[in-house]
């Protein structure tokens, strides 16, 4: 029996168990999204192909498994460029189906057709991002193609693939059998584990160590192990620390989890992770902020520090630093041989009443070094206090998304996360524009938890047409915006360095100049709420979580820079031998 293409790849995607697409129509790829109207895949429409690629890739990290896109050709597949590499860079999985030119008008200059390098080349375009890339050459290769590419998406070290697809393809006839035949399938695949002697190794080399220290990073989240992680962390009474992309791996009031590393991280952790004598690195990158651009005076001393590094992916065991021991292995499957190791080889965690004080003194002295700013009553608000009373107000299980900045930087440093997978940013790429479309797709996979977008005025700005597709859809993020009118961080560092905030603050007539971010999202449908002083703030926190409604918070925020303990390059290039860093910036 023979049916369209277009109604077979919506049932392949059905019993694939895909709920959700996202993206965008255009006139390749309307026959499949005519199929969509019947189905049980609820299909997200969005302003901007951008917009679609971060919610896919916020709905990925939190259902753990490969999102799909849909996407038009040319100027929609460019669109979703920096979406699809902010996902490649922190190894998110996500399909994307994007319509082409019809295949027998290939080279021709077809309407909105891709001829760079080659005909028909608009799959080349997103080759050096994705993991895999595949133009569908003819109708009968779809299914082999589509199932070829969930299947690379979600296994290994993560990421997004491209199938790009003539539209003449979607509406011809191919026998149903071709389809048919991939369900016999096995979409789990085993995945590569640690041998017991190896991991028995680590253990007894571990507890012998005099100052061991773990180290995680997001690997942890996309191997969904982080129930795994804790219960190895307990048997061997080691304390943890954590990438930025690490944070909530193990819970921040966990008492051996002693916080971020890097240039935003503090004294204490990045003095212990420095002076350890064995560091056991789990899914982590070793990225240049987390490791204080990688000189040892810093964060990490490795050597001396003996490094175990444990990864999915083997180019990155021994990329930054050499180890002692690299094993290839999934994270989940590691740790699980690694706490069957523990329970037999030793008889009872370390002793380690000690660092448990030091860790609980540390965390007390923060927050009392903090408290005059936590509870500065003045306004525009201290970003401190921002970040307090959002903890404050949440449920611990509660989901925040950030973008860069003091957003991303201050959750990073100073706001507990309690859960695995529940503060989202953007890594490897630092996208600005991130943190307010991947709420939506956070929401949409979790729909019983409160989902808060924490950004800048910044960042809000790339892509505030969000806000039409949580009115259309009902989506009720909260999105807080600190709103320094500013490209803030940038505006700290231009003034130490070079005296001057040219380009990095916004001004209309000689003033500092920012929308009316309320009124914005008023105009959309959507609850707007602006700030007008300190003690409205927690108010209409509590208003915007109990109101289920898409809501948008516009908070004036004082621009001062984050505390750093860590160190960047970047402060050399600009002042060689000078030691400076960022700077509060005046407005005025």
């Amino acid at each position: 029996m023979k049916e369209l293409v277009s109604k077979q790849l919506v049932k392949y995607l059905e019993k694939r168990g895909v709920e959700h697409i996202i993206g965008l129509c255009g006139h390749t790829n309307i026959a499949v999204l005519a199929e969509l109207e019947n189905s049980s895949i609820k299909f997200i429409n969005t302003r901007h192909e951008q917009i679609a690629a971060h919610m896919a890739d916020g709905y990925a990290r939190v259902k753990k498994k490969a999102s799909v896109v849909l996407s038009h050709i040319g100027p929609g597949l460019t669109n979703t460029i920096t979406g699809v590499a902010t996902a490649a860079l922190d190894s998110i999985p996500m399909v994307i189906i994007a319509g082409d030119a019809p295949s027998y008008y290939y080279g021709k200059n077809a309407f909105q057709e891709v001829n760079l390098h080659s005909d028909a080349s608009q799959y080349e375009i997103l080759r050096p991002i994705v993991k895999r890339a595949w133009r569908v050459e003819q109708a009968e290769l779809l299914p082999e193609n589509i199932e070829k590419a969930f299947q690379l998406a979600e296994s290994g070290s993560p990421g997004p693939v491209l199938v790009s697809v003539p539209m003449d393809l979607f509406s011809k006839e191919i026998d149903t059998k071709l389809f048919d035949k991939l369900h016999n399938h096995n979409r789990v695949l085993n995945k590569p584990t640690i041998d017991y002697e190896t991991a028995v190794n680590i253990v007894k080399t571990l507890h012998a160590a005099e100052n061991p220290v773990i180290y995680v990073g997001g690997g942890i989240m996309i191997a969904d192990c982080a129930d795994e992680l804790r219960e190895f962390v307990d048997l061997m009474g080691i304390p943890v620390t954590y990438s930025m992309m690490g944070k909530g791996a193990v819970s921040d009031d966990h008492p051996l989890n002693m916080g971020l590393t890097g240039y935003w991280g503090s004294e204490f952790t990045n003095s212990k992770t420095r002076n350890a004598d064995y560091l056991l690195a789990l899914g982590t990158r070793f990225s240049e902020a987390d490791s204080s651009s990688w000189e040892e005076e810093y964060t990490f001393r490795i050597p001396p520090t003996k490094l175990i590094h444990i990864d999915i992916e083997p180019s990155e065991i021994g990329r930054n630093y050499p180890v002692e021991l690299g094993v290839v292995a999934d994270l989940k499957e590691a740790l699980k041989v690694l706490s069957k190791a523990a329970k037999e080889v030793i008889d009872q965690p370390r002793e380690n009443e000690s660092i448990k004080l030091e860790i609980k003194e540390n965390k007390e002295n923060f927050i009392k070094q903090n408290e005059p700013y936590t509870k500065a009553d003045s306004f525009p608000m201290r970003p401190e206090r921002i970040l307090h009373e959002l903890r404050e107000v949440l449920p611990r299980d509660a989901y925040v998304t950030t973008d860069v900045g003091w957003n991303k930087n201050g959750v990073a440093q100073r706001f507990p996360i309690y859960e695995a997978g529940h503060v989202l940013t953007p890594g490897g790429f630092a996208t600005m524009g991130f943190g307010s479309p991947a709420a939506l797709g956070v929401k949409i996979a979790d729909p019983d938890k409160v989902v808060v977008s924490l950004v800048g005025d910044g960042g809000f700005g790339q892509n505030p047409a969000v806000l039409a597709t949580a009115a259309e859809e009902n989506i009720p993020v909260i999105w807080v915006i600190m709103n320094n009118s500013s490209y803030g961080v940038i505006a700290g560092l231009e003034k130490a360095h070079f005296d001057t905030t040219f380009g990095t603050i916004f001004y209309k007539d000689g003033e500092p100049y920012s929308p009316d971010f309320a009124a914005m999202a008023r105009s959309f449908g959507v609850e707007g709420i602006k700030i007008e002083s300190a003690e409205q703030f927690k108010p209409a926190l509590e208003k915007a979580v109990a109101l289920g409604k898409p809501c948008v918070i516009d908070v004036a925020m004082v621009n001062v820079p984050t505390p750093t303990a860590g160190h960047w390059n970047i402060l050399d290039i600009y002042s060689p031998g000078e030691k400076k860093g960022h700077v509060s910036v005046s407005l005025k």
